[in-house]
């Protein structure tokens, strides 16, 4: 299998038409500002308090598994695409079926050089958009359900 490639639109239609599920891999703060609607939050990469530098979630692939089989259909998205098109390979490289990186993710790409849109985003795009995380859906209450630990983790 390999990584899918798909725009905000197409998964927006998978997510409500089909059933996909949508992955934010966004840190908890980038995730808590606005996220797509019925998204729950994955961080592929979490903030380092002491260095300030963002590191890799050690747990991601852990919380995945425990949450969603390697046959559930995953849109897997970010702020542009970046972290997610690695977060789908990791998942694809682990057994998962189906997994599509949604380009452009929640906040648009753009052309470095040129300022013009690459990739549309999700907000761009007007698609509905959550700024509470609904019950079940945030990463900290994934994280603690995953693992069956009743302890704090740590936020980003």
């Amino acid at each position: 299998m390999s990584l899918k490639q798909i725009d905000v639109r197409t998964a927006r239609k998978l997510q409500s038409d089909e059933g996909h599920t949508y992955i934010d891999v966004r840190s908890i703060p980038e995730f808590e500002k606005g996220h797509p609607e019925g998204a729950r939050n994955v961080p592929i990469l979490n903030l380092d308090p002491q260095t300030g530098q963002m590191r890799p979630n050690g747990e991601f692939l852990s919380v995945m598994r425990s949450h969603y089989p390697p046959e559930t259909k995953l849109l897997i998205g970010c702020q542009m695409g970046g972290r997610s098109a690695q977060a789908g390979q990791v998942l694809v490289a682990s057994g998962y079926q189906d997994v599509s990186n949604v380009l452009g993710g929640f906040g648009g790409m753009r052309d470095r050089s040129t300022g013009q849109v690459v990739h549309e985003g999700w907000a761009d795009a007007g698609l509905p958009v959550e700024h509470e995380t609904p019950a079940g859906c945030g990463y900290d209450e994934l994280r603690q359900e995953g693992t069956g630990s009743g302890a704090e983790s740590s936020r980003d």
